[in-house]
């Protein structure tokens, strides 16, 4: 897993498709979607440590341009 579009696909086998229109909303939103499914233990610890890394990091980068863009 190395990117959105792979966590996407992924969440996607399990039935949830998200887009709220927010991309950094869409991210937490797929945050605790994971979250989810790795409680339900459908999901490998790696796979969802992965996931998550991926997703904040996008969080970060969307925030700090936001922030540089006021």
């Amino acid at each position: 897993m190395k990117s959105i579009y792979d966590i996407q696909q992924l969440l996607k086998q399990y039935g949830t498709i998200i887009y709220i229109g927010d991309r950094i909303a869409d991210l937490q939103l797929m945050e605790t979607e994971l979250k989810e499914l790795y409680q339900a233990q459908l999901i490998e610890p790696r796979e969802y440590s992965t996931a998550m890394l991926i997703l904040r990091h996008e969080i970060r980068l969307l925030t700090e341009k936001e922030e540089k863009d006021r």
